[in-house]
């Protein structure tokens, strides 16, 4: 059992604690045995990874951008926000978070306004305009979020460059998948587009429920539909398409957009000035980016039945690995999730974090145990995603000559061996038959 150091990893059977900062010989160890574990891993019949905040944290801290934050909100202004403050507290410790912030109190402004709303109290039209400042200033925080970043790769910048060199690493990292395996389903708690703004950066196609070409609608359709070709010359089964990726935004996206009954997604270009959108003139019904809830009302409205549908079918399979990254295990409902994953003996879990997110990551690993399934790079060192792109993370290529390069070594150091050794297992072999 982990006792949370500055620095852990356990992979497998192999579990080591570091300081702060790590020496070379250090990182030379602990490569040669995350990374070969990572590389087979990543190759699992079922991948998903889970993205959270701290992975635009992380990229916007290499391009020195300020990422929106989630602190709590200083005034609504409002009759009965110290009763709403209070209740968001208690919710916040009923989900593990321990501390609200700016989503659970969000949460329990939209539960208030239904309630002021059916008991018809006057307070009713301020705290809806209460709601639609807040929920402005944070999407305009979000945009200037993606603005700082795209400014910095488009300039040419040198922290523009490595961060869009690690972006793009970090993410065909786990998208370069054999043609055998499905495709890498990527889930993320985020609010931004990076994730979509990487996929175009790389190339990358990607499926989610949304159909269409100006704007996109959003379909409860199924999503078992993929891109295959059939290579010249050759009958049968179709080939899978490489370089295709399916998303699923499990609390919504800024650019997502819910008007006649019908959710569009809005041409938005990523970094585009605040102006360009917002303010909407009714944020909390027409923009869907609400937060998460303590009693799973997401779960039960549209779209998010879908995406959690989409969520827990991908995960609760055999042979089915997540990794997650940036998210600090603050959402029961997901954590409901990943644990009842774990309860198939052929699954794995990879949690890799910058820390222990306030200890939330220690609780649900101590929680669900299942050690063996569970491994863990955790700390300042691991959780750097510059760090894990240069070290760490399996070669972003699936190509067969390096395949084929590795069987080669593999049976020209077989047959160097001496004389009686190859004798040797030709008798065994012959024993046996």
């Amino acid at each position: 059992m982990a006792d949370w150091a500055s620095n852990i990893y356990r992979t497998g059977s192999e579990y080591m604690e570091f300081s702060k900062s790590l020496s070379k010989e250090e990182i030379k160890e602990a490569r040669s045995q995350i990374e070969p574990w990572l590389s087979a891993l990543f190759q699992s019949e079922h991948l998903s990874l889970l993205l959270g905040s701290g992975f635009t944290s992380s990229i916007g801290y290499l391009t020195k951008s300020s990422a929106t934050g989630m602190g709590r909100i200083d005034s609504f202004g409002c009759k009965y926000e110290e009763q709403l403050n209070a209740y968001a507290e208690k919710s916040a410790i009923a989900c593990g978070r321990g501390v609200a912030n700016i989503e659970d109190q969000i949460r329990a402004a939209l539960a208030l306004t239904e309630g002021l709303e059916i008991i018809q109290d006057p307070e009713l039209p301020n705290w809806k305009q209460a709601l639609a400042r807040i929920l402005n200033d944070f999407i305009t925080s979000l945009l200037e979020t993606e603005q700082g970043i795209d400014e910095k790769i488009k300039e040419g910048s040198p922290d523009g460059e490595i961060a869009q060199s690690v972006l793009i690493s970090f993410l065909m990292s786990f998208a370069s998948r054999t043609a055998t395996r499905e495709r890498l389903n990527i889930f993320t708690t985020n609010y931004d587009r990076l994730i979509e703004y990487a996929c175009d950066l790389i190339g990358l196609r990607v499926i989610d429920r949304f159909v269409g070409t100006l704007t996109p609608i959003f379909r409860s359709s199924r999503i078992d539909i993929d891109m295959h070709y059939n290579p010249p010359g050759i009958r049968g089964e179709p080939r899978y398409l490489e370089g295709v990726v399916k998303l699923a935004k499990l609390h919504g996206s800024l650019d997502w957009h819910y008007a006649d009954k019908v959710l569009r997604k809005w041409p938005v270009p990523f970094g585009a000035p605040s102006k360009y959108f917002y303010n909407v003139d009714d944020p909390v019904n027409k923009v869907m980016i609400y937060p998460n809830p303590a009693k799973d009302v997401e779960t039960l409205q549209y779209p998010y039945a879908e995406l959690f549908r989409d969520f827990s079918a991908a995960l609760c399979r055999p042979n089915s690995a997540i990794v997650t990254y940036g998210y600090g295990f603050g959402d029961d409902h997901i954590n409901r999730v990943i644990a009842d994953m774990l309860t198939i003996p052929s699954t794995h879990l990879v949690i890799i974090s910058f820390d222990t997110a306030g200890g939330r990551i220690p609780k649900f690993v101590e929680r669900v145990g299942r050690d063996a399934q569970i491994s863990l790079l955790i700390g300042n060192h691991f959780g750097d995603i510059s760090n894990l792109v240069k070290h760490y993370l399996p070669k972003s290529a699936i190509d067969t000559i390096t395949i084929r390069k590795s069987e080669l070594i593999a049976k020209r150091a077989q047959s160097q061996q001496p004389p009686e050794q190859n004798s040797l297992k030709v008798d065994e072999r012959e024993s046996t038959v």
